[in-house]
């Protein structure tokens, strides 16, 4: 015994913890090893003292921690001993096969999920400036809203979100989006992707159908296959979504009409009438994701098609992860007033509310105009950067990609010759740069075409150049 105590003292600990704490942890260890039985005797304190040269005073304090938890008995005149048998678990049996998941579980599972790069690498997609975030400003704000509100903002929060939020989102997208909307419709939520995953939750049943557009977001795609939907992509021209009336009619339509994802195109004004009324004809739904609307570069983006709504047949979504900054985890759904209540009660089985300090300094940050201002300068500076882009692969990859509209957005979607976009993808990231595929943001395999999503935003004009060049040495071969 003295030769274990010995061995477990002297194993590597935490060093911030005390001498005493390492005595408890080393006499546990023996116990729940099974180097101490049940009705062991332990050495007097003085003994264990003189083995693990600790002072007298600290084997008595650490005897006595460990008699308070129930691991040794202490008894006048005879001595300590151990005071608990610890039964090894069995080891556990090898399983067969994989893990059983539900069909939904599985069907998650299945579409490998949605993850953003941690770090702002070269040409990710949708990656904010952040550099250039009025960081100064938000901590005043924060400190301001803590001495305010304090002790409000430490409790739990309105599953809609809090109001003077919801206020300032809705005036701000009736002003710049049109939106037609009160505070009431509005729903506060951690991210677009909760929303989508929520708006599936109630909105489809197994088995419904699903329009999307082809090709399109793989986070709304992947959030109607959880739910068990039927997807039925719909091709993408130069004016966006072009309704086919050879698909079944569909329970929900998911759209980006204002700047469709991948490839940038707007949905123009008559697709967007007749799937209005499709809509309306079929008690369909469809949902907005305004993802990116406030970075439109070339003239004036045409209204929210919730603007044009007069039946209650859509859903608006946008997202402050791009106009503020990704950890910020803070999104908006605008509902027709029959949903809120359907939409307030399942959040609350989600994550219950969003933060509420967050919410509140976002609420001030809109309301005191800074919001406006920082989306100016920053529309100024994406714009810059994205024709720098143009400029670049004009000049060093004219002959290999070829660029699709990027009249907005944060990312210039480009095309690429046929069969080679997994090769060049490989050799790009090698390279250290990140450029996301387009032929895996289509749904069925004949329509897929190679190409390169390149994110410029979180780029300086000399690191866009950079990586251009590393881009073009694969063009090279």
């Amino acid at each position: 015994m003295h030769q274990v105590l010995l061995t477990l003292f002297q194993q590597p600990e935490n060093t911030a913890v005390t001498l005493r704490e390492r005595v408890c942890s080393t006499l546990r260890r023996a116990i729940h090893s099974g180097a101490l039985s049940a009705g062991q005797r332990l050495p007097s304190s003085r003994i264990l003292a003189t083995d693990l040269k600790i002072s007298r005073v600290t084997a008595e304090a650490a005897y006595a921690q460990l008699e308070a938890e129930g691991y040794l008995q202490r008894r006048v005149g005879q001595g300590t001993f151990v005071a608990v048998r610890i039964i090894k678990p069995a080891p556990l049996r090898k399983t067969v096969g994989q893990l059983r998941l539900s069909q939904r579980g599985d069907a998650i599972v299945q579409t490998g999920g949605c993850r953003d790069p941690q770090q702002p690498l070269p040409f990710a997609a949708g990656s904010p400036e952040l550099r250039v975030f009025p960081l100064k400003l938000w901590k005043h704000l924060t400190a301001q809203q803590l001495r305010v509100r304090g002790e409000k903002l430490l409790r739990y929060g309105d599953p809609q979100g809090y109001l003077p939020l919801r206020e300032a989102i809705a005036g701000y997208l009736g002003q710049t989006r049109g939106v037609n909307c009160d505070a009431q419709q509005v729903i506060v939520l951690t991210s677009s992707q909760q929303a989508l995953q929520l708006i599936a939750t109630l909105l489809l049943d197994h088995g419904d159908n699903v329009w999307l557009e082809e090709p399109g977001y793989l986070g709304a795609r992947n959030a109607f296959i959880s739910a068990g939907a039927k997807l039925n992509p719909v091709s993408v021209d130069e004016a966006g979504l072009r309704p086919d009336n050879t698909l079944p009619v569909p329970r929900l339509i998911y759209l980006t009409p204002a700047h469709h994802y991948p490839t940038g195109v707007a949905l123009n004004l008559e697709r967007r009438l007749t799937l209005l009324e499709m809509a309306r004809r079929e008690q369909a739904w469809i949902i907005e994701d305004d993802y990116d609307s406030e970075f439109h570069y070339d003239g004036q983006p045409m209204p929210a098609m919730q603007s044009q709504d007069r039946h209650g047949n859509v859903l608006y979504l946008g997202t402050f992860s791009k106009t503020l900054f990704p950890s910020l985890r803070l999104a908006y759904l605008i509902v027709p007033p029959a949903l809120v209540p359907a939409f307030t009660t399942a959040r609350t089985l989600y994550d219950g509310h969003s933060a509420q300090l967050m919410q509140a300094v976002t609420a001030e940050f809109i309301q005191q105009g800074h919001f406006a201002a920082h989306i100016r300068y920053l529309r100024q500076l994406y714009r810059s950067r994205r024709d720098w882009l143009l400029t670049q692969v004009e000049q060093h990859l004219k002959t290999f990609a070829t660029p699709q509209p990027a009249g907005g957005g944060l990312q210039l979607a480009v095309w690429l010759p046929p069969g080679q976009e997994a090769t060049l993808t490989r050799q790009a990231r090698q390279l250290g740069v990140i450029t996301p595929g387009l032929a895996a943001q289509f749904i069925t395999p004949q329509a897929r075409r190679d190409g390169w999503l390149l994110g410029f935003s979180a780029l300086t004009p000399g690191e866009i150049s950079a990586a251009v060049e590393q881009l073009s040495k694969i063009a090279r071969g």
